[in-house]
């Protein structure tokens, strides 16, 4: 079965984990040309989700566990950021 085996190889070589990473730049790089989003809205939104997603590629590969750690934990404050950014937003909406 080829289908398997390539997914096999993803997940073990960690690609799978670069193939989200390549969808999260493509969308990007559309909120910034399309959409017209400030480059600090699109990290606050996608940062988060690049890191976790570094964090899972660690792991596929087996790395050290400070190489998983260190990803997960510097999402946090991305995301707190997103978090205040959509909560001043419905605020201003609400007004």
């Amino acid at each position: 079965m080829m289908g398997s085996d390539l997914t096999a190889t993803l997940f073990a070589d960690g690609h799978a984990a670069d193939i989200i990473l390549g969808v999260l730049a493509i969308e990007a790089a559309w909120l910034r040309v399309a959409k017209g989003w400030r480059w600090a809205d699109i990290a606050a939104l996608l940062g988060t989700a690049a890191l976790i997603v570094l964090g899972l590629r660690a792991a596929m590969v087996r790395a050290d566990w400070y190489w998983i750690a260190l990803p997960l934990a510097a999402s946090l404050p991305l995301h707190l950021l997103d978090l205040r950014n959509r909560l001043r937003a419905k605020r201003a909406d609400e007004r």
